[in-house]
């Protein structure tokens, strides 16, 4: 028998990046222990960072735990995707998107109809045999 997966959304405008960390520490700390929180607490703080900054319009968090994985998918009206920027060490950023795609194991980005999503994936780490 299979467990269903079990889904959390955060949506704009009601929610921020604050509240978008805390509900995916809850849903971690509920569905995921096995992630490491601290990183995906900082991808989920850089997707909604990114939307609520480069959007004009709305943004949907997704967090689903699968039997072997983490999913976290931003859905935002802007049908632009991350781009990659130059780090500036005098504060000007540019190193969001590359934490991004080096703390998850997998990161994709899909268009939508009315904007895009982007996913980041994190697998459950393989569990040693008992003997």
């Amino acid at each position: 028998m299979s467990e269903e997966p079990h889904t959390v959304i955060v949506e704009s405008p009601n929610l921020d990046t604050a509240s978008a960390r805390g509900a995916a520490a809850e849903f971690l700390t509920q569905h995921c222990a096995w992630a490491d929180l601290d990183a995906v607490l900082l991808v989920v703080s850089e997707l909604v960072s990114n939307a609520v900054r480069h959007t004009s319009g709305w943004w949907r968090l997704h967090l689903r735990a699968e039997r072997e994985s983490l999913v976290v998918e931003i859905d935002d009206s802007s049908p632009q995707p991350p781009v990659p920027r130059d780090p500036d060490f005098g504060g000007g950023g540019g190193f969001g998107w590359h934490m991004v795609l080096r703390l998850a194991n997998r990161v994709e980005i899909r268009p939508l109809p009315e904007g895009k999503r982007v996913q980041a994936v994190w697998e459950r780490p393989s569990t040693p045999a008992t003997v």
